[in-house]
């Protein structure tokens, strides 16, 4: 039987703006076969929604903590609430 589904968001900070973390990001997000989203926030941090099988979401969450190379990755927070990829197919990256 397949990992139920889940919706989660994720804060990560460090070095993760500038250094290719949102692209990075949609990639595996998609590799995995993950929808939602990833956008920076103002702070300096980079936020990422995911909606997907639990053990896959759980997957990017460990990722998400490594980082792409040139990046360095202090902290990955879950959100208390997360918001689902919503009209949006596949993974996407928002700038806003």
């Amino acid at each position: 039987m397949g990992s139920r589904q889940v919706v989660r968001g994720f804060v990560v900070t460090g070095i993760v703006q500038g250094v290719g973390f949102r692209w990075w990001t949609r990639e595996t997000a998609q590799r995995l076969g993950l929808s939602g989203w990833v956008r920076n926030r103002p702070g300096g941090e980079v936020e990422v929604h995911a909606t997907g099988p639990e053990d896959l979401v759980a997957e990017l969450e460990r990722a998400l903590a490594r980082g792409p190379s040139g990046s360095r990755v202090d902290s990955v927070a879950r959100l208390e609430s997360a918001e689902g990829a919503g009209a949006e197919p596949g993974f996407v990256i928002r700038f806003e």
